[in-house]
């Protein structure tokens, strides 16, 4: 399966509701994504069938190392241009919504070099 932005975002979203509530149900998933159960239904069933979540008994969804991996790329990815783009002066509702349509095209390279000249610029090496 080659992720879409669509997945990736699943992932990413579980990844940040499992840091802020620890257990994570698609019903969550619905209701921080504004979509609804049955849409939310059919991904988490696709990315379980291909192995980047696991869904337990009690209907807790957990990402696989294959799919943590991913949604922590992406995580990362979206803070890091985000802020990169509120450092630049836009406002940071403006950042954080460009920076996800930003985080799921930009290439490997293209985003290390951002990383590298921001690093530079802040003295971080």
């Amino acid at each position: 399966m080659i992720l879409n932005e669509s997945n990736e975002n699943y992932l990413e979203t579980i990844l940040i509701l499992n840091h802020r509530m620890g257990n994570v149900r698609s019903v969550d998933i619905a209701n921080e994504m504004n979509f609804t159960k049955p849409s939310v239904s059919v991904a988490m069933k696709n990315l379980r069938l291909n192995g980047y979540i696991t869904v337990s008994p009690e209907g807790y969804i957990r990402l696989t190392p294959q799919g943590l991996e991913v949604a922590e790329r992406i995580y990362e990815r979206h803070t890091i241009l985000s802020n990169w783009l509120t450092m630049l002066g836009v406002d940071p509702r403006v950042a954080a919504e460009d920076a996800c349509k930003i985080e799921h095209d930009v290439s490997i390279e293209s985003f290390e070099a951002i990383k590298r000249h921001i690093n530079a610029c802040s003295g971080k090496n």
